[in-house]
């Protein structure tokens, strides 16, 4: 492995230097606890899809698609091209209903629709999704600073958890927006210049095509139909499911800035994950004996010009760093206002409100860096993508009804498809075979609630107008 170079090292802390006074002034603006988590509903559409873009493309989208680029080949797509879809589906659908709700958290728009403990269960079964997404980043992170450094994984578990912890509590959304903002000027540059000149030193695309086999390089379906189907299925969804996505749009200063952020976010992450998955495909070419997670970071070492390659290797850090921030933000918001606010001190002031968050979102990071001991060697984006389904089986199908079915669906079968759709894929990962992907299941039953939900409540109505007569 090539040691750091002065020239790299240069131009981390440059890079670093620049996004950390950009963090230090967004900071300044953070004077309640509705700034902290909203942005005070003020935010203009740049600082929504940095916001966005600050979370979706972290870890996952770069490190983690390279990683599966390297074994698989195009399939590493679905992550980013499921966030880009969902994004759209956002922007074009969900953005105004969403917006019209007022609630700043998913849990408390399910409240208002379904009663209390609605909240407390989405609370945590989309809690413990995010959960495994902020995994997810912090592998990225341990793959990154392995790579640069001669250090221990769990060394560098840890650096990661305390980056992430000062990123977020000094900033919030302000800080996960406007560092989000830079962060994407510098992924662009970053990432599209890595992908371009892999894409060139491998041959271009026909020269890939000559030099890999077709299957299951150059299928979008390289692991399985059913299996990448899911996979992309759960992004979207996940996508749609999220306090993190979510909470991004509703700090909107309007209805249409919102939206606009949505559908700019949808259309900028789906090349991140295409230069990632040429990345990832010139290191199985020219590293065939890789550990596949290092793909990224050790090509921006080996082949890129140090000058550039320090600025890339600081944007990869600040990317995971910056998502899994941004995902600890949203589990601590739903923490504090649907769990602490409803159930533990619903006397609690506006600083102590922001004081709870910040705890949580430390706690967090704590418990993560518990789990990512265990599994450092695993895929990033298995993570990513089971995150996404548990969000989405959980929170989809009765947030689609509070939505768009006002008041026509009965609370008790929306309460029971957000506890069983999630309790489906959890126990699907354990029993089901490995050709069938539990969100299949999860999605299925949480639906079918959905539906007799609608149909109850429907015939109660109906017969609510017979005796009136």
């Amino acid at each position: 492995m090539l040691e750091l170079s002065i020239k790299h090292i240069i131009g981390i802390i440059i890079t670093l230097l620049g996004i950390t006074i950009v963090g230090i002034y967004s900071g300044k603006n953070i004077k309640s606890s509705l700034d902290f988590s909203t942005g005070g509903r003020n935010a203009r559409y740049p600082l929504i899809v940095g916001t966005i873009l600050g979370t979706a493309a972290g870890g996952a989208s770069t490190i983690g698609t390279a990683q599966l680029a390297y074994v698989y080949g195009f399939s590493a797509w679905w992550f980013t091209l499921g966030a880009g879809i969902g994004c759209l589906i956002l922007g074009l659908f969900f953005v105004k209903p969403l917006y019209q709700t007022g609630s700043d958290t998913v849990p408390e728009m399910l409240s208002e629709e379904y009663g209390g403990a609605s909240g407390a269960i989405s609370s945590a079964f989309v809690s413990l999704g995010i959960f495994l997404n902020i995994i997810a980043q912090v592998l990225s992170a341990v793959a990154l600073l392995t790579s640069m450094f001669n250090i221990n994984s769990n060394i560098a578990a840890a650096i990661s958890m305390a980056l992430m912890a000062c990123y977020v509590v000094f900033g919030g959304v302000w800080g996960t927006g406007m560092v989000g903002i830079a962060k994407l000027i510098l992924i662009y540059i970053s990432v599209i210049t890595a992908g371009f000149l892999a894409l060139k030193g491998g041959g271009g695309y026909f020269g890939f095509k000559e030099a890999l086999p077709a299957f299951p390089y150059f299928s979008l379906f390289g692991r399985g139909v059913w299996t990448d189907i899911a996979a992309g299925f759960s992004v979207v969804i996940g996508m749609l499911s999220t306090q993190t996505y979510i909470q991004a749009v509703v700090s909107g200063k309007t209805i249409r800035e919102s939206k606009i952020g949505a559908l700019i976010s949808s259309f900028l992450i789906i090349p991140i994950g295409l230069a990632s998955i040429f990345i990832g495909m010139y290191m199985r070419l020219n590293y065939p004996n890789l550990d596949p997670a290092s793909a990224f970071p050790t090509f921006v070492m080996n082949i890129m010009n140090p000058w550039m390659g320090g600025i890339v290797l600081a944007t990869l850090l600040v990317a995971v760093v910056g998502t899994g921030a941004g995902l600890a933000l949203g589990v601590g918001t739903i923490f504090t206002k649907d769990i602490y606010k409803n159930y533990i001190n619903k006397k609690a002031d506006d600083k102590q409100l922001l004081k709870v968050t910040r705890i949580m979102i430390i706690v967090i990071l704590g418990l993560t860096l518990v789990f990512v001991s265990g599994n450092v060697k695993s895929l990033i984006l298995k993570w990513s993508f089971m995150s996404m389904g548990l969000r989405g089986a959980t929170v989809f199908a009765p947030l689609c009804a509070a939505l768009f079915l006002k008041g026509k669906v009965k609370p008790s079968m929306a309460i029971c498809s957000m506890f069983l759709g999630p309790l489906s894929v959890l126990f699907g990962e354990m029993l089901l075979p490995e050709s069938i992907d539990p969100l299949y299941l999860g999605i299925v039953i949480s639906f079918m609630f959905i539906i007799i939900g609608l149909i109850l409540e429907t015939r109660k109505l109906d017969n609510d107008i017979k005796y009136s007569r």
